[in-house]
């Protein structure tokens, strides 16, 4: 198990090498992953990790899952209704359940946060040495993960893209987002670390 410093080294090593053709696919996405207990740390080695890019002539932008999901619950036309309900309510199982389909659809109806991804990459079309860290991706619990919303935008990635994935691996190809979701292959990424 690489620490995420080693784990940024070879993520930095293969921005500059670029990512060429790969059996997994042409799109230049890498998932950086890292136990998420280590959740706290990665968010404050960003600073580093953007000052280092920085000395070597590349920008890192970063686009936050947990801004863009507020963003997009603030802006749902349900939020009144999802904020009258009575704090002190006690929800069964089956209540939360349906609150969480409620709150993931507001998410995938019409495809908006594919839709807000898309657009911060487009955004950055034609930038050289820049590249997008995707953060706070625990934010799309119990939602949805990103390996669909990676294969939705397939052909999409317009500039270097690094998912911060909390999570394990489980072998070379597969992941477990937040090292509890049941073993997913479905990345055609290349994955570090984790």
């Amino acid at each position: 198990m690489s620490s995420p410093s080693e784990s940024f080294e070879e993520l930095w090593q293969r921005l500059r090498a670029g990512r060429g053709l790969t059996n997994t696919g042409d799109d230049p996405v890498y998932y950086l992953v890292f136990k998420p207990e280590q959740m706290l740390e990665i968010k404050r080695l960003q600073k580093q990790w953007a000052a280092r890019l920085a000395k070597q002539g590349w920008t890192m932008e970063t686009m936050s899952m947990a801004a863009t999901v507020l963003e997009i619950f603030r802006s749902n036309e349900l939020r009144d209704v999802w904020l009258s309900s009575p704090a002190n309510t006690v929800c069964d199982r089956e209540s939360v359940t349906e609150i969480n389909k409620t709150l993931e659809d507001a998410l995938t109806a019409d495809e908006l946060l594919k839709r807000k991804i898309e657009t911060r990459l487009e955004s950055l079309r034609g930038r050289a040495q820049t590249v997008l860290f995707i953060t706070d991706l625990e934010a799309l619990h119990p939602y949805l993960r990103v390996g669909v919303l990676e294969q939705k935008l397939q052909g999409k990635f317009t500039v270097p893209t690094v998912i911060l994935y909390p999570g394990v691996r489980d072998g070379k190809t597969t992941l477990r987002f937040l090292g509890f979701y049941p073993p997913d292959g479905n990345y055609r990424s290349v994955h570090i670390g984790g």
